[in-house]
């Protein structure tokens, strides 16, 4: 292996100096998946282990965008100490493939049949240099809208089709002394619905070319000021105590009936369910208006870190149960999001979790996936990071619609 984990034996040393470290036939695993519909989903793989007799050593951090957790396992690495796996996204995948630092999991992925399974857009994220160097656990799509029926229908209120339906959809509902739009004040949380609304407002074409290509006259163009616009108006339907809110709080009070809608990825689908709501009775689903036929995707990834010269007997059993035909259903039944493959039959997911699947599906065989940008799926950290400090802004009043365009094309030119 290249760089630091080349050094086996420093590596080897640290290990067994650390009171941290994993036993034999134990995983440690580093994730950020801490709320309650979260830990729930991944009881499933813990289980599916425990089958195996291989136990599992936690390691969570709180935080919904994992940048918590990379701050963290930075500072595992640099101490010499990475754990087995940790969760991931996008491309901090790659950048830490292109460190030497995780494991060959090609064997396994061979075995498997991988390749012919899982999409390319994951695959992009996956597979560095022709190495299977993570496994993906799920999709998730992340321009969703999640609304509490009973207050639809107390205000005769009907899924909104049409940008203007929703904003008064959302108008009605604070009109009736509801919360309009249940939202956290966390950077990661305010690009998410960016992520929807500049989708809705320029289609595929104008989101490759801004997000995925950085084009300096898509960042600069009047849509993306449309789309600042348009955060603009939704931030007149949040509550005044949304700063630092995190986003399965922001969740609770839909499903308490407090706020009317909350738009935020399929994860949240997890907190409605382990809530004891049902889909269609309790709440419904759909996607943020004028996004409708497309599928904006983060998917979170396992990434097997380099452990010595081979991957582990305990790696190779993780990566192994992840991508199990079994294991994708009852992860993502649980979860909120869908399988990772597009092989599977998924009659035994809800309705919100079918209609999901079969959009990935489509949308995976016309090339039609993309990468969000929210979530690390369409350009390193730096633009990412980059792009988050202009929306936020943006979005707390520091700078009007037309302001917020100059700044991020300033932005993005200095983070590329």
């Amino acid at each position: 292996m290249r760089g630091y984990f080349g050094k086996k034996t420093a590596t080897a040393m640290a290990l067994m100096a650390t009171t941290s470290m994993a036993y034999a036939n134990d995983v440690e695993v580093l994730h950020w998946w801490t709320s309650g519909g979260e830990a729930a989903a991944l009881n499933v793989l813990k289980d599916d282990l425990a089958g195996q007799n291989i136990g599992w050593q936690d390691m969570p951090v709180a935080g919904g965008g994992g940048t918590q957790a990379m701050t963290v396992l930075r500072a595992r690495v640099t101490s010499g100490n990475p754990p087995t796996a940790v969760q991931m996204l996008g491309f901090d995948i790659t950048d830490w493939a292109m460190e030497g630092a995780l494991a060959d999991l090609n064997g396994v992925a061979s075995d498997g049949g991988w390749a012919e399974v899982v999409p390319a857009a994951l695959q992009q994220f996956a597979v560095y240099e022709d190495q299977w160097v993570s496994v993906p656990v799920n999709v998730h799509s992340t321009n969703w809208v999640w609304a509490n029926k009973a207050i639809m229908d107390e205000l005769g209120l009907s899924e909104p089709q049409t940008w203007d339906e929703f904003v008064a959809a959302m108008q009605a509902a604070q009109d009736a002394g509801y919360v309009g739009l249940a939202h956290g004040g966390q950077p990661w949380q305010d690009a998410t619905i960016f992520d929807g609304v500049a989708m809705g407002v320029g289609g595929p074409e104008f989101y490759q070319s801004a997000f995925v290509d950085l084009d300096e006259d898509a960042l600069g163009s009047d849509t993306m000021k449309e789309a600042f616009d348009r955060m603009g108006v939704l931030r007149g339907f949040v509550d005044d105590n949304f700063s630092g809110r995190d986003w399965n709080l922001a969740s609770a009070m839909v499903i308490n009936q407090e706020a009317a809608f909350q738009v935020m990825g399929d994860w949240a689908k997890g907190e409605f369910l382990n809530a004891g709501k049902v889909p269609g009775e309790d709440f419904l689903c759909f996607r943020l208006p004028g996004s409708q036929d497309q599928v904006t995707f983060n998917s979170d990834q396992f990434a097997m870190f380099s452990q010595g010269d081979a991957v582990s007997a305990e790696q190779a059993a993780l990566a192994e149960a992840i991508l199990s035909p079994s294991f994708q259903i009852a992860f993502n039944k649980v979860k909120g999001s869908v399988p990772a493959r597009t092989d599977l039959d998924a009659s035994d997911l809800d309705a919100c979790g079918q209609r999901a699947y079969e959009e990935f599906r489509a949308a995976a065989a016309s090339g039609n996936l993309y990468g969000s940008m929210a979530h690390g799926h369409a350009n390193p950290a730096a633009v990412k990071n980059a792009m988050y400090d202009v929306i936020t802004a943006h979005f707390n009043g520091e700078f009007d619609s037309a302001t917020a365009v100059e700044e991020l094309v300033t932005a993005v030119d200095i983070a590329k």
